[in-house]
């Protein structure tokens, strides 16, 4: 997976490092053990995202160079810090300034998936059997860049979660949506008024058929082919074994994967934009 190429890294990194908190050194002596590398516990926290591997699995990819223990803790100090959130906030404001990121046509879904050690923000999985599973709801750009997304129980309805993903979208760029692309299981009044109260009376939203008229004619979409880059994108995060199965047990930590996946995929279109780039 391209997540875990050197190219790759050496850019996430390279936006990552000044976001990163200096530690504070509270030992009287200054004697205590040397701190691992965070580029290294980086390296462990990715390769658990894309395989869906423990800690202890993480460390032995590393050759025992960091122990599960600190990778879990320099995993909490940049949670506690609002690391991975800033670094998808610069990352996409890079895109952004590229005059890549096109807004105007953006869409939003959802996508199931397992976590089985429960915890807050998980619930029963009607997909799965009732079992335990959480959700994100996404909102992306034209080409399946994400700008905004929550994250729920697997049991939230997502008519219920689209105003929070679109309310986590910034006002700079909720302003310049045009028409947001949404599938029938949004067809309902309430989430019209929803839409409407943020200037988004334009959505796009694919009709149900009536009940008990299975043979009904429904209209014609406005826009065609402008909804499947969400699903595009999700399956893009579905890739990362982590993502696909959850062993986290809070909702923080899933945010944080969630805003690290995200992350890395804008990363890896302006690696590809400026590969293909004119202008080197």
């Amino acid at each position: 997976m391209r997540a875990l190429k050197p190219k790759t890294v050496h850019h996430l990194w390279d936006r990552m490092r000044d976001l990163i908190p200096v530690p504070e050194d509270h030992h009287p002596l200054g004697c205590h053990r040397r701190r691992a590398s965070d580029l290294l516990c980086l390296w462990g926290m990715l390769f658990r995202l894309v395989t869906g591997c423990s800690w202890e699995d993480a460390e032995v990819a590393l050759g025992w160079q960091v122990s599960d223990t600190t990778l879990r803790a320099r995993r909490n100090e940049w949670v506690a810090a609002g690391v991975f959130d800033q670094l998808f906030e610069e990352v996409l404001g890079d895109f952004d300034r590229a005059g890549l990121l096109d807004v105007r046509h953006s869409a939003a879904d959802g996508s199931l998936h397992k976590a089985p050690c429960g915890g807050p923000g998980s619930g029963p999985n009607p997909c799965d059997r009732g079992k335990l599973g959480w959700k994100w709801l996404i909102v992306v750009d034209a080409n399946g860049v994400p700008i905004g997304w929550v994250v729920a129980g697997a049991n939230r309805q997502d008519s219920v979660l689209l105003s929070v993903s679109i309310d986590s979208v910034s006002e700079r760029l909720r302003k310049r949506i045009r028409w947001l692309h949404l599938d029938r299981g949004f067809d309902n009044s309430n989430v019209r008024a929803q839409l409407a109260e943020r200037g988004l009376s334009d959505a796009c939203i694919a009709r149900k058929r009536p009940r008990g008229k299975p043979d009904a004619v429904l209209p014609a979409p406005k826009f065609r082919g402008k909804r499947w880059p969400v699903e595009r994108t999700n399956s893009w995060i579905s890739n990362y074994g982590q993502m696909r199965r959850n062993t986290d047990r809070r909702q923080e930590h899933r945010e944080a994967q969630l805003a690290l996946v995200a992350s890395i995929l804008i990363i890896i279109k302006l690696i590809d934009h400026a590969k293909n780039s004119p202008i080197r």
